[in-house]
């Protein structure tokens, strides 16, 4: 019978005609690699989660990515080990702009960006799972055209992840002051680039009273972790909203 203590010796755990379990856990995660199930570039779950769900020791994980490191098909960096198959890179430009809604330079005479380290609003403290008063990395957009109409304003609220994970992100704790300007536009390359699959949830709502709308953005990654939250408030008397979406093909 397989033996799957965290205390078992790697070297005797769970072996089957003479394979020792790593090399089958090693064989599973190459599958993983290969039907897309961990896309190309994409960081791995951490040695902890993969031990829970193959049911083995951390010790045994750790020499079935051995494994795979040698074939060269994982990478391990501080961050922990992606795959490195061939296919889209991470770092590929996304079609995505943050924050949500922005738009270019030309299309506003007024388009200001600051960030602060403070308490973010409660309803998204709440979305990031952050404790109430806990403060982290808040960004505001505002843009106008030059009449004054079209305004946008919006508020990204960054959780602890996304701040432990994206050096870019985290490297605007020491100086957000609210003071200049932030131009956070490659934030969502940013967090690809450090191995985390983003997905989107857009939620329009139009106020009752007014021709404004309301657009909330959430973003997490592929463990279901919150990366950030935004609310995006638009002047839509005559504004559009336009979201363009990239997706690679099939191979």
């Amino acid at each position: 019978m397989a033996r799957t203590t965290p205390h078992d010796h790697p070297a005797t755990e769970g072996t089957t005609d003479g394979e020792p379990l790593y090399w089958r856990v090693a064989g599973r995660l190459l599958g993983a690699l290969r039907d897309g199930t961990v896309a190309p570039g994409e960081r791995l779950p951490g040695e902890r989660h993969l031990a829970a769900h193959f049911g083995v020791s951390r010790e045994t994980v750790r020499q079935a990515l051995e494994v795979l490191r040698r074939d060269g098909l994982v990478a391990t960096d501080r961050r922990g080990s992606h795959a490195t198959l061939p296919g889209l890179p991470v770092e590929a430009p996304s079609s995505l702009t943050f924050p949500v809604g922005a738009r270019t330079a030309e299309a506003a005479a007024f388009d200001r960006t600051t960030v602060t380290w403070e308490a973010p609003p409660p309803e998204h403290a709440e979305a990031l799972g952050l404790t109430p008063h806990r403060p982290t990395l808040v960004h505001r957009y505002r843009s106008a055209a030059a009449d004054g109409t079209s305004l946008r304003t919006a508020v990204t609220s960054f959780s602890a992840v996304a701040l432990r994970e994206v050096e870019e992100l985290a490297r605007y704790r020491d100086r957000a002051d609210g003071s200049g300007a932030a131009q956070l536009r490659r934030a969502y390359d940013w967090m690809r680039r450090a191995g985390l699959t983003l997905h989107h949830r857009d939620a329009i709502t139009r106020f009752p009273d007014g021709p404004s709308m309301r657009v909330t953005r959430r973003v997490h990654d592929q463990y279901a972790r919150p990366l950030e939250i935004t609310d995006l408030v638009v002047d839509t008397r005559q504004d559009a909203l336009v979201y363009e979406f990239t997706l690679p093909a099939a191979v």
